[in-house]
């Protein structure tokens, strides 16, 4: 009975908490008792304006120099991105539970006190609760007038004190929903066992693992297909141009978001999935994308659906500058490193040329066009590739400028910066300077000289005192000091593919060994709760990119168990999270399947289909099984590095596609079919053009490739 009591009166609690939710904050008739900012401590954490705590990261603890009373009431500054948050406070040993949101911003929320709390001061804990969690930016104690003595300013100056404390947690919510429950059988299942298994059994082994890898690649093209067809539902009628985000960005298309992350990855997925699509739709969005938004020659600018124009009136450079170049790095970049020249591949260099035509930033090197470290290591990374795809000189140049702004000048990343961001908006000028560097060693070997003591300098710091202890990388650093934020950051990868690319450059065995060390101790962040499905997919991705460089198998697990949580949040109708950063979860789901596939696709993909492989040294074990029958091409992928890119070395560069196994052109292949043991002899060029497959319905196919004796 007693039990029953208490559970009826927690009830009664959380319903109060509830109702409260629309009543007013602070009155005029009552004032701040007590008040706090929360915040962390390097400002990583910010939303409308407001730096906030997440409670999927942080527990808070807070004590309240304040006796209970009557008429009193907590209120917490509650953030919302169009969605409901949830939270647990637990107050003096009492429970309320919160939900509330549905707005963009923040709002004060009032959670009534429960009735009958004793004691000297208030103890609260706030916990995160349901799907998604709270983050909030403030906590204020509010009472009668008379309780505080008058002030000059009670918001600032209360008349008590909070006493804040944070301890971290791993919040991963509850169990999510399948959003695709009718596939779950199609990729669960393993696939019957052939009527004629492999003599050697370490051949059928492979073969095994590769029907494995096919149901994991399905599974990721299935989701990414159903993103795609989640954010056309949602595009402007008039234009046929995707929004920002499906909350407080719904009316606008712009540069640095929808451009930058999202649409290149409907675009990509397309041109895997659906060529009709990829050659349609979303060629024509690129068209209308052209005319509509590029407002200062080709740089393009923040379109308004509403206003059928520009949302701003004037067009401001720097944010001009911003958008192209988040464009170009972000998202035409990657594109074109899997594509080759195409339509995007001239929108990207068009951005690029009229973003140094507009460089105005005077340096002892020449103009260059930002002080802002993100845009110029996006710069430095898109230069260093197109110097080399395009073969034009005017580009290392570029890159030669801002390599001697910041390794040669007074701007050097570790001697002369207060913080350097090794996160996202920081992490950029890390990557950037080291794929300068690989351009130089082989384009400009005195440029190199000149470079490799200061550069070599960065990353010695950062390896210095950035790394905890499983050689995770920390948000920011302090250079000159040698402190550090407590948290690790999702782009830990993108740092290492500097340091590792300087060993492939320099050989210096530290650098490598740093690579393999984190790789290595990935499984000790099985039960990390990275955040939001974008974390999840900078950090896999960051993953695969070393491992196929350095086949750590710690690394493929951790991977393995990581991505399906990168889709937790995935929703039936296909959107994600609804902002631009859906787009990065199809990009690294891109890459994992690429991966699990070794780079092959069908050609027409189709959903019941799946196609997987496993390398087992010099022969590719490819397994193909289709619920329906299905004839189509099964393409090789190519050393795109080379062919397309025509870098001279595949160094690790962020958002890539790495290259698993490439037939080479005028190779010769011997293609054997396993179970019937017919052979036939194909050059890399009939296998990048497609080999003809027919599959029979639930019948796996399996071939064996192996480069042909001389």
């Amino acid at each position: 009975m007693i039990t029953e009591a208490l559970n009826r009166q927690r009830v009664v609690v959380a319903l109060a908490a509830m109702a409260a939710l629309t009543l007013p904050a602070a009155s005029a008739k009552e004032a701040p008792l007590a008040w706090v900012r929360l915040a962390d401590a390097d400002a990583t954490q910010a939303y409308a304006g407001r730096r906030y705590l997440w409670l999927g990261r942080v527990e808070i603890r807070l004590t309240i120099d304040v006796a209970p009373a009557a008429a009193q009431r907590l209120e917490l500054l509650w953030g919302a991105k169009r969605d409901t948050r949830g939270a647990v406070a637990t107050i003096n040993g009492r429970e309320v539970k919160v939900r509330h949101g549905g707005y963009d911003g923040f709002r004060w929320l009032n959670v009534p006190l429960p009735k009958g709390l004793n004691g000297k001061r208030y103890e609260v804990v706030l916990r995160a609760a349901g799907p998604k969690a709270a983050f909030l930016a403030e906590v204020r104690l509010v009472g009668p007038p008379g309780e505080a003595p008058a002030a000059p300013d009670p918001e600032k100056t209360p008349a008590h004190k909070i006493t804040l404390k944070t301890t971290r947690v791993t919040y991963a919510g509850p169990p999510a929903a399948e959003a695709f429950p009718e596939m779950r059988k199609l990729w669960d299942t393993p696939a019957p066992a052939p009527a004629k298994p492999c003599a050697d059994a370490a051949d059928e082994a492979a073969f095994c693992l590769a029907e494995k890898h096919g149901r994991l690649a399905n599974e990721m093209l299935f989701r990414c297909r159903r993103f795609v067809d989640g954010w056309l539902k949602h595009a402007d009628p008039n234009t046929g141009l995707i929004p920002r985000n499906l909350s407080g960005g719904r009316d606008i298309w712009n540069a640095k978001d929808s451009a930058a992350d999202n649409y290149p990855f409907m675009v990509l997925t397309c041109a895997l999935t659906d060529p009709a699509m990829f050659q349609g739709r979303m060629l024509e969005m690129l068209r209308t994308e052209t005319k509509l938004t590029s407002r200062v020659g080709n740089l393009p600018d923040t379109w308004s659906f509403s206003k059928r124009g520009f949302a701003d009136a004037a067009p401001r450079l720097d944010r001009l500058i911003f958008g192209g170049s988040e464009y170009v790095k972000d998202g035409l970049l990657p594109l074109t490193e899997w594509l080759g020249e195409s339509p995007w591949s001239q929108r990207m260099i068009g951005i690029l040329d009229d973003i140094w035509k507009h460089a105005k930033i005077d340096t002892p090197a020449g103009k260059v066009p930002s002080t802002n470290v993100e845009v110029n290591g996006e710069m430095l990374q898109a230069l260093a590739r197109v110097y080399w795809m395009t073969g034009e000189r005017k580009y290392l140049d570029w890159a030669i400028r801002l390599g001697d702004y910041y390794l040669l000048g007074d701007q050097h990343p570790t001697r002369n910066f207060a913080s350097l961001r090794l996160r996202d908006h920081g992490c950029e000028i890390v990557s950037g300077l080291s794929e300068l560097y690989a351009a130089v060693h082989f384009a400009a070997p005195d440029k190199k000289k000149a470079y490799a003591e200061p550069i070599h300098a960065v990353f010695d710091r950062i390896l210095e005192i950035a790394r905890d202890e499983r050689g995770m990388l920390y948000n920011t650093i302090h250079p000159k000091t040698g402190k550090h934020d407590k948290r690790i950051c999702d782009t830990w990868g993108y740092n290492y593919n500097g340091v590792y690319t300087l060993y492939l450059i320099d050989k210096t065995p530290a650098y490598r060994l740093a690579v393999r060390k984190v790789l290595g101790n990935l499984p000790q962040l099985a039960s990390y709760h990275w955040g939001s499905a974008d974390e999840y997919a900078d950090s896999i991705e960051g993953a695969i990119n070393l491992y196929n460089r350095e086949r750590v198998e710690a690394a493929a697990k951790w991977i393995d168990s990581e991505i399906h949580d990168m889709w937790r949040r995935q929703r039936p109708d296909g959107v994600i999270e609804g902002w631009h950063g859906d787009g990065n979860s199809a990009r690294t789901a891109i890459m994992y399947a690429l991966w699990k596939s070794a780079g092959l696709t069908v050609q027409p993909w189709r959903a019941d289909v799946r196609l997987g492989a496993v390398q087992r040294g010099r022969t590719l074990c490819v397994s193909l099984l289709a619920e329906k029958p299905w004839a189509g091409r099964v393409v090789f992928d190519k050393a795109r590095h080379k062919l397309q890119m025509k870098l001279p070395v595949d160094y690790p560069r962020i958002n890539q596609f790495p290259e698993w196994f490439t037939a080479e052109g005028a190779k010769r292949y011997v293609v054997r079919d396993a179970a019937g043991g017919t052979e036939t002899s194909q050059t890399g060029e009939q296998l990048q053009a497609g080999l003809a497959v027919k599959l029979s319905p639930g019948v796996e196919h399996r071939l064996m490739v192996a480069e042909a004796a001389e």
